[in-house]
């Protein structure tokens, strides 16, 4: 096994522990006002509703699939055993990639072309998509290209990443898969590492209590449509119930 990879294997994954741990936690205590994804909405919102929608439902159940096949590889491998059940876990989880691929695809040309969104645009904005978009399409790629990746990434991908978490690094398995998911594999770390100095790190403070708080009961008393229209005459007087 070469240096290199001891280093993007081993050394880079700690690296990128280490810097998201402490990044996370020092932005939380010293600049938690600043904990937000900075929506556009106002400023753009058709294209941002067929971008965001797939993408966030795309990558929360992709996120998942990996997940799962890291926490529960044995169980992983039990439902793999039966060849209907694994074509339609990985018939969906390519389908959702795909998703993912699409609306990344959609919020990053918006990004580029809205002259609104691309004036409140940063660079790191601009790396993070490209280093989305690449990961995304290097994990279609490996879905296409090396088949049922739910069962191999059980049983070599999460002993590897295991070792990584017990402090003992095991990598000779990944040190001769393909280059494509040696690629995959270290974009991950990457985006861990960048994660505390992004638009990504208000996944950590989402309204997950909105979940099983309990409902609130809004009731209009006014003409809804009046109020909005535009062409409603402004008057110094609150409106009155209707």
């Amino acid at each position: 096994m070469s240096i290199l990879n001891h280093f993007l294997f081993i050394a880079f994954p700690y690296a990128a522990i280490a810097v998201f741990c402490v990044g996370v936690t020092y932005r939380y205590k010293y600049a938690s006002f600043k904990i937000s994804s900075l929506s556009s909405q106002f400023l753009e919102g058709r294209s941002l509703f067929w971008g965001s929608v797939p993408f966030h439902f795309g990558i929360i159940i992709v996120f998942f699939g990996h997940l799962i096949a890291f926490l529960f590889p044995a169980e992983q491998l039990l439902w793999n055993s039966h060849p209907v059940r694994l074509l339609i876990y990985e018939a969906t989880s390519l389908a959702f990639g795909f998703c993912v691929l699409m609306g990344l695809s959609v919020l990053f040309v918006r990004r580029l072309v809205n002259p609104r969104i691309r004036a409140v645009t940063n660079k790191m904005d601009i790396f993070l998509e490209i280093l989305l978009l690449v990961q995304v399409v290097f994990g279609c790629s490996i879905a296409l290209g090396y088949r049922w990746g739910s069962s191999w990434f059980a049983s070599d991908l999460s002993p590897y990443l295991w070792s990584i978490v017990k402090l003992n690094p095991q990598i000779e398995a990944v040190s001769v898969m393909p280059w494509v998911i040696q690629a995959h594999i270290v974009g991950a770390f990457m985006i861990v590492f960048i994660f505390p100095f992004t638009r990504l790190v208000h996944i950590l403070v989402a309204p997950f209590h909105y979940i099983i708080r309990p409902y609130q009961l809004v009731i209009w008393n006014r003409d809804r449509k009046t109020i909005r229209d535009p062409n409603t005459e402004w008057v110094p007087k609150r409106p009155k119930n209707t």
